[in-house]
């Protein structure tokens, strides 16, 4: 078994989410051969060097269950673009390249955070383009602290203003987009998270993707069988809110 999830949006605020994590971490994510985590995994991260206790308190979670046996990988999303080195060897995974190919189900399927599907947000794409450049990757992890975190908060209100104003449709992955990049990489299923809207979406020529939810009211995962893969939620219990 196999398991695979999206935008957890961790931070210290939601304890619910935290709760519900760490309960999934013993509960089925130790069970599995390995768990892919697609992107978003923190609401912000402005390096690794700024790792906070309770981020600190993931990655020990998550090594854990790595020591048990299941393999961790991590894929960047565009909150946490800037997870490094350090953390992935404190946290015992494996750091994933956005998309990546692997195999699921008995055939190669396609990973993605899906952030860079939604063409028809011009805008986003530009800054995406901007903030995942090398050089600038540099020079932000090489920031001073302070100006990092200003420039976190700086981005993440404008683009909770900016998508508050754009049609449902521009934030959702083109679907042009979507076929191009399937047939660049061969495969029949596509898997990503980002856009909040969890759905198995049947694609023409018995093709297909599959959507992430993200961790807020309830959980989502996808759990990959030897034959077959199934998108699944997870409640939020009581217990959850008081880890």
């Amino acid at each position: 078994m196999i398991l695979l999830i999206s935008d957890l949006h961790l931070h210290e605020e939601r304890p619910d989410i935290t709760g519900a994590f760490l309960a999934f971490l013993q509960q089925q994510a130790k069970q599995a051969q390995a768990l892919y985590i697609l992107g978003d995994f923190f609401e912000v991260w402005i390096g690794d060097d700024a790792m906070t206790p309770f981020q600190r308190s993931i990655a020990e979670a998550l090594s854990a269950v790595a020591a048990s046996g299941t393999q961790i990988y991590l894929m960047h999303g565009n909150r946490d673009f800037l997870i490094g080195d350090d953390f992935c060897q404190l946290a015992d995974c494996t750091l994933l390249k956005d998309p990546s190919l692997v195999q699921l189900a008995g055939e190669p399927v396609l990973l993605m955070h899906g952030d860079s599907l939604c063409t028809s947000d011009r805008s986003y794409i530009r800054l995406r383009r901007v903030l995942r450049n090398p050089l600038i990757l540099f020079i932000l992890r090489n920031l001073p602290l302070h100006k990092r975190q200003r420039l976190a908060g700086d981005l993440r209100q404008k683009s909770k203003t900016s998508t508050r104003m754009k049609a449902s449709d521009i934030t959702d992955v083109n679907a042009e987009e979507v076929t191009r990049v399937m047939a660049r990489y061969k495969v029949r299923t596509l898997i990503h998270g980002h856009t909040h809207r969890p759905a198995i979406h049947n694609l023409a020529d018995d093709k297909q993707r599959i959507v992430l939810g993200d961790w807020d009211t309830q959980g989502w995962y996808i759990e990959a069988s030897a034959k077959q893969l199934t998108l699944q939620t997870l409640p939020f219990t009581a217990t959850s809110a008081a880890v």
